[in-house]
């Protein structure tokens, strides 16, 4: 039989803020000096901002923050000031990518965002309504969330948050406690309290890459929001998968791929040709351009459960 010692106390509640304070100061000495203002020059103006992820000055942001241009300023937290060519952009993520025409300085490491919790701290920097390099916390209320943009593309692998985010904020980094950026900031919902939204940190990852090998993201489109979910033990076994989540589907586009393919509202993916599907994440990465107009095999645990195989063939994203 156990015994507590009587010497032990719990902590205070000033005791536990001073730590939750101390993590928010430390993650934001960490990624804070890495963030910047964005400003497009040239064509029609504004302003966002972005974080430098390389010590060569990539620079990432949204893609509705850079909009049309090919160049911005930027602006970082000790009054440097420089210019940077935009090298590619992502409607369908919101992502976009900038290189600086000179070091900024700071810069910080993309994290993993699969290993996010609901609850984890975020922590969100940026420069919302002009004023500038604003931090924020909150905590991550839902994870591999798909959403509809502004411009009526649907993006996956998105981080909802209660962080308040602004105009202003968008290409911004969300933080984790540790100091890791774990998504870009992205929108938030008009009228709304406490609802606002990040690109997750793997999925911009995916993106980045992309774009340094090819100047662009080309996206097979099968017409689907999902969600990230947890994948019943038994479920896993009988389908041969091991992975403890997966992504299911929360709508379908009508006469879109994944319509006319047979999937319905709330089967579950659980793999494509073979490769685990344990995120929104491995959706986005695994619907590459190499798989447009190539017949694919998904393994779905369907609403009817049972555990099947559908043939699906991605087509180009529909333009708006």
């Amino acid at each position: 039989m156990g015994f507590m010692d009587k010497e032990i106390l719990p902590a205070t509640d000033g005791e536990l803020l001073d730590a939750y304070s101390d993590s928010l100061s430390r993650a934001v000495d960490l990624v804070g000096p890495a963030v910047s203002r964005i400003e497009r020059v040239g064509g029609q103006g504004g302003h966002g901002s972005g974080f430098a992820v390389s010590p060569d000055g990539l620079i990432v942001t949204n893609n509705h923050v850079v909009d049309d241009a090919k160049t911005v300023r930027i602006k970082t937290p000790d009054g440097f000031v420089t210019e940077g060519r935009v090298l590619g952009r992502d409607p369908d993520t919101d992502i976009a990518l900038i290189r600086a025409n000179n070091s900024v300085g700071a810069w910080a490491r993309l994290g993993d965002s699969k290993r996010l919790k609901r609850g984890h701290i975020a922590i969100a920097i940026g420069n919302p309504l002009g004023f500038e390099w604003t931090v924020t916390a909150g905590i991550i209320s839902a994870l591999g969330r798909s959403m509809r943009a502004a411009n009526g593309r649907l993006i996956d692998d998105v981080i909802q948050t209660d962080a308040a985010l602004n105009p202003g904020n968008s290409g911004g980094p969300l933080v984790s406690s540790n100091g890791e950026i774990v998504g870009v900031n992205t929108a938030v919902i008009q009228g709304a309290q406490s609802i606002a939204f990040a690109v997750a940190s793997n999925t911009a990852n995916y993106v980045i890459a992309e774009i340094l090998r090819f100047g662009r993201v080309r996206h097979a489109y099968i017409g689907v929001a999902v969600d990230t979910i947890d994948l019943h033990r038994r479920v896993a076994l009988h389908a041969g998968v091991t992975q403890t989540t997966s992504v299911r589907l929360r709508r379908l586009e009508p006469d879109s791929p994944a319509d006319r393919g047979g999937l319905q509202e709330g089967d579950v993916i659980l793999a494509i040709d073979g490769k685990p599907v344990a995120g929104v994440d491995d959706l986005v990465r695994l619907m590459d351009g190499d798989r447009i107009g190539q017949e694919t095999a998904f393994l779905v645990f369907s609403v009817q459960g049972t555990i099947e195989t559908k043939f699906i063939t991605p087509t180009n994203r529909p333009s708006l």
